[in-house]
């Protein structure tokens, strides 16, 4: 059952790292790899990159948008010349035409200057595809199935049809609404078109600066390594009156796009629930150019590394479960819980494909799994401890075992203990005049009176045997008067068979007569048996002994007869000598005692 449990929660983990479901991918790790973003996310400067943002203060000095085309080209042609702009992407689309000489101007700069206009895609299946404007760039596709497949598009108008380089600014959001991955490369009518990050790296980058990482037609995760305060943000206005210094600018990579509310082009992304969607394409870049330059974190492979964890915790909790409390199991869990996010958050940079939160439902399951079922496994295995040992021991001694918490109390040890042998003299005579009925209940009552006395005097009963039966005192809880207990518990036996006699007697029935050996000793006390079938007793010499005596008891006037082992040991009892004997198996006569009986 261990076994199978530690089973489920590995598959639990591989499930997650390879065939996570969209639920559990968007509201469990993505959620906190979200986390993870943002406490990684650097604030050092972005030098290589500069946003111009059509925003809030812009559109109130020289008026709302839509902006006339001479405007934009002005904007365009002031960074690529007074500002040495390496490149402009432009973040906004022109499906209509709006002044002529403006639209000419903005055409003459795709086509010969290094800027970059955009065109968006559309990858929702519609009953009516999206088809507005004309797209323009592409490259013939040869690895199509490498590619996000586009339904439709929204593109600049037909006099921009001739631009020289043209970026998808087109995404899907996650499930939750967040920008996570854009698609590199997407195809449409057999032609691929780049995101507008890469565009801009094909139109205006240094050889080095355009290398790509592997794969990069799907669509792929941003991993957003700076925060948004690290990109140099210029207010377009600061663009057209000049007041925006030429080291902002000079040389870099340029994004223009907008912030302003009224333009609604806002986003959720880890980094925050509301973001300009030129950012988005800046953290791309950045992440483009961190790879080209050999800075981007090495790859990982993160899902082995979560299998291997989980495999290690479930091993771990196959072997410690059924050892340690549930409490301590807990503990282990949320260790294991707590260790795997520094991990994952060490591994997150390394690896996008990942799920960072597998690893911890597998340890939710145990949780709720294993821990509950070791829990009861314990319970049983107790109740199961307890019923052993009602049966032989009183509910004192019971109750003191629990107090101690001891490991096993029926494992098998060595203890100096006081072993009493009692039986029924002349038993075969007192019962084969009698019906079975009658011997039975002769028996029941004879027994009662054996054992009330040893249970009242915390003794641990071994066994019954027909008429008798054999108790120790010492194990499984060791106590220093054992030897006076056992005495203790053998005078009341006489007296209450005494007693049971006397009944008996009034009811013209004969007498009962009781034997008693007593010897103390070292004895191995504990469970012995089978897996079958087992019993909780002592073996040893003293036991031996014990027996003997019992047995010699009915050469004497005395019902108890008692050893050396019990009267060197004994230290509330008086004891009378009765000679000395050689019991069999003994190479040395044996000293034999009674005990004087309370009065």
């Amino acid at each position: 059952m261990r076994f199978m449990i530690a089973l489920i929660a590995v598959l639990l983990t591989v499930w997650s790292e390879w065939f996570p479901a969209p639920m559990h991918s968007y509201f469990a790790d993505e959620w906190l790899r979200d986390h993870f973003v943002r406490s990684q996310a650097s604030a050092v400067p972005e030098s290589r990159i500069a946003i111009i943002d059509i925003d809030e203060a812009s559109l109130a000095t020289v008026g709302p948008w839509p902006w006339p085309r001479n405007r934009i080209a002005d904007l365009l042609e002031k960074l690529i010349g007074e500002y040495g702009a390496r490149g402009v992407a432009l973040d906004l689309v022109f499906p209509e035409r709006a002044d002529a000489e403006g639209d000419m101007r903005l055409a003459m700069l795709a086509q010969h200057g290094p800027v970059v206009l955009a065109q968006a895609f559309d990858y929702v299946q519609r009953s009516s595809a999206v088809r507005v404007g004309q797209i323009a760039g592409g490259t013939t596709a040869i690895a199509e199935g490498k590619m996000a497949v586009a339904t439709g598009f929204i593109g600049n108008h037909a006099g921009l049809a001739e631009a020289r380089h043209v970026g998808n600014i087109g995404f899907i959001p996650d499930d939750d609404g967040t920008i996570r991955r854009l698609p590199m490369m997407t195809l449409f009518d057999g032609r691929a078109y780049p995101t507008l990050s890469k565009a801009l790296l094909d139109c205006c980058g240094n050889p080095d600066e355009i290398r790509m990482p592997e794969a990069v037609g799907d669509f792929r995760r941003v991993p957003f390594p700076r925060d948004w305060s690290a990109y140099t943000v210029v207010p377009a206005i600061n663009i057209l009156n000049g007041s925006a210094p030429v080291t902002a600018i000079n040389g870099r990579l340029v994004i223009v796009g907008s912030s302003s509310l009224g333009l609604t082009d806002r986003v959720a992304t880890p980094l925050s629930a509301s973001t300009a969607g030129m950012l988005v394409h800046a953290a791309a870049l950045s992440a483009f150019l961190d790879v080209s330059a050999g800075h981007a974190p090495a790859v990982w492979p993160g899902q082995w590394l979560a299998t291997g964890f989980v495999i290690l915790v479930a091993l771990l909790a196959a072997y410690t479960f059924p050892r340690l409390s549930a409490v301590a199991n807990v503990g282990l869990l949320m260790t294991a819980s707590i260790a795997w996010l520094g991990l994952a958050y060490w591994i997150a940079p390394h690896d996008a494909r990942f799920a960072t939160s597998g690893p911890l439902v597998s340890n939710l399951f145990l949780l709720a799994v294993a821990v509950p079922l070791d829990w009861q496994l314990a319970q049983r295995k107790s109740r199961q401890l307890l019923g052993t040992l009602r049966q032989y021991v009183a509910k004192a001694v019971v109750d003191e075992l629990l107090r101690r918490d001891l490991k096993d109390p029926l494992t098998p040890q060595r203890l100096n203990v006081t072993t009493l042998i009692a039986d029924m003299q002349g038993y075969t005579g007192q019962v084969e005049s009698l019906s079975m009925e009658e011997a039975a209940q002769l028996t029941r009552d004879f027994l009662a009176c054996l054992t009330r006395p040893v249970l009242d005097k915390h003794g641990t009963l071994d066994k019954f045997t027909g008429d008798g039966l054999v108790a120790f005192w010492g194990a499984p809880l060791p106590v220093d008067d054992h030897a006076d207990l056992a005495l203790d518990a053998a005078q009341e036996i006489v007296q209450e068979v005494q007693r049971f006699s006397a009944i008996r007697e009034q009811e013209g029935k004969p007498p009962l007569r009781v034997r008693i050996g007593i010897e103390s000793g070292i004895a191995m006390a504990g469970d012995f048996g089978t897996t079958s079938r087992s019993i909780y007793t002592a073996v040893g010499d003293s036991v031996n002994v014990a027996s003997r005596l019992e047995q010699l008891a009915r050469e004497f006037p005395h019902d108890i007869i008692v050893g050396q082992g019990t009267v060197s040991r004994a230290k509330r009892h008086r004891f009378k000598f009765l000679g000395e004997k050689l019991l069999r198996g003994k190479e040395h006569p044996t000293m034999l005692y009674t005990v004087e009986l309370v009065a």
